[in-house]
């Protein structure tokens, strides 16, 4: 850029008066925000267009003034709209360039505008705005895929697949009862939503750079007027504070943990070793030399991109944690990382919600995987227990006949009731097992039998979806 294009980018500044000299093009470059806080252009006519309304109302602008802004920021909008604003770089941010623009549209009352406030506490203000606009979108979102699981959790209220600890086969469960775990992990994810929303839903215009302003403002009645449920009571903690920020990326983090162990579970169901589901071929992809392969690349790709919401909340929290009060330059490296988080969040949960409901399982596979592995030892424990004997005594002898049936390549089942009572060292007390046990050993007797609140009990099952189903 030539001196004289520099000097002339710098005038256009709101602060450039007070300096001898322009910045050099590659600082204009590197200090600038422009390119990404565009997002930002519709809540910021938003928030001035209350600011404006305010100050009319306080005497502090004209109703002319106010005629004119109303008129210059209608016609910015539907430039905007129509993509046909012309952003400069020169001008930095999404602020100026408004401004710039208003002021070249209505004169004088443009520069009245920013009366009573400053770029910090407009930032402020405009990053609490578009963040709540993306934490409801969120929301839906997240209760369409929890819908979609309990969808899901309900046509497979009874079919029988292994539940796993180390993933060894532990004992049998329903796949709905499965799928009712994430419901859960889900529910507290909108839970988190909900509460740190009402926590940033505060105003923090009036706080101007940071002690306020001497002007005769009513910041209450800016927060009714931009949906706010009241302003934040400290003048230097409203343009500083980034705590909402740290916590959407804390809350997406978490979420996006919880889609993460899905996603792994998906692509362990995919795969042949455990073949229980299937996907449509819509979330995956093929191999450029394996014709044979179907690779579930939408579970793979939101479990790494689990790892780049973390780096988001290390972001902002690294970004904070040296700050003195009241507002740094730092404060413009809060954007990226929160656009990344909202972006990614969102469009996880929408891709997963049009997914789930179009999962293929396959029952029969899940049934006969769940009869292996010994899957209902346990229940031959608490039968023995149920007949007298001591827990850890049941355990020993279920243990010894589980270690001969491995000796044998049978199943407990396999075993005669002869069998079974020599192989728990119990042929001696034979009153201790009966010809009933064998009811309880197969994977529908050991589901039925877990039926109290939060068992994986069919019954079980269907009275959680009902009652996730009131909670939606």
């Amino acid at each position: 850029m030539s001196s004289s294009k520099n000097s002339l980018a710098n005038k256009a500044q709101a602060w450039s008066a007070r300096f001898a000299e322009p910045v050099t093009e590659l600082v204009q470059r590197y200090t600038a925000s422009i390119g990404f806080d565009q997002r930002f252009a519709l809540v910021d006519i938003a928030g001035s267009l209350a600011h404006a309304q305010m100050l009319a109302n306080q005497k502090i602008i004209s109703n002319q003034d106010l005629a004119d802004i109303q008129g210059g920021m209608a016609q910015i909008l539907a430039e905007i709209e129509a993509g046909q604003f012309n952003w400069q770089l020169a001008l930095e941010d999404v602020h100026l360039n408004i401004e710039a623009r208003l002021t070249e549209l209505v004169g004088d009352a443009g520069k009245r505008l920013h009366t009573g406030r400053s770029r910090n506490d407009q930032v402020a203000t405009d990053l609490r705005l578009w963040l709540r606009a993306s934490v409801d979108e969120i929301a839906t979102s997240l209760k369409t895929l929890r819908t979609a699981l309990l969808d899901l959790a309900e046509k497979h209220a009874g079919t029988i697949m292994p539940g796993h600890t180390h993933l060894q086969v532990a004992q049998p469960i329903t796949f709905g009862h499965h799928l009712m775990a994430y419901f859960e992990m889900f529910s507290r994810d909108a839970s988190r939503l909900s509460d740190l929303r009402a926590r940033f839903n505060r105003l923090p215009l009036g706080a101007a750079a940071l002690a306020g302003t001497s002007y005769p403002i009513d910041r209450e009645q800016v927060a009714q007027a931009l949906g706010f449920d009241g302003i934040c009571n400290n003048s230097l903690d409203a343009v500083s504070d980034r705590d909402f920020a740290i916590e959407f990326c804390a809350f997406a983090s978490i979420l996006m943990m919880h889609v993460s162990r899905l996603s792994e579970e998906l692509v362990l169901w995919l795969s042949p070793r455990f073949g229980f589901i299937d996907l449509p071929d819509r979330f995956c992809t093929g191999s450029s030399i394996m014709p044979q392969k179907k690779n579930p690349d939408v579970p793979e790709l939101a479990r790494g991109k689990t790892g780049r919401v973390y780096g988001d909340l290390i972001s902002l929290l690294t970004l904070m944690k040296s700050q003195p009060l009241a507002y740094n330059k730092d404060n413009q490296e809060d954007k990226e990382p929160l656009f990344d988080a909202v972006d990614t969040v969102q469009d996880t949960l929408r891709i997963f919600a049009d997914m789930v409901p179009h999962i293929e399982v396959k029952a029969a596979v899940m049934k006969a995987a769940a009869e292996e592995g010994f899957a209902t030892a346990t229940d031959l424990a608490d039968y023995l227990v149920k007949k007298g004997l001591a827990f850890r005594d049941a355990h020993e002898a279920v243990a010894h006949a589980v270690k001969a049936c491995v000796g044998r390549n049978c199943m407990l089942t396999d075993l005669s009731l002869a069998e079974l009572r020599f192989a728990c060292g119990l042929d001696n007390r034979p009153e201790l097992l009966g010809d009933d046990v064998f009811a309880l050993l197969t994977v529908d007797g050991s589901v039925q039998s877990r039926a109290h609140a939060g068992g994986t009990a069919p019954s079980q099952v269907l009275a959680a979806i009902k009652q996730g189903r009131i909670s939606l």
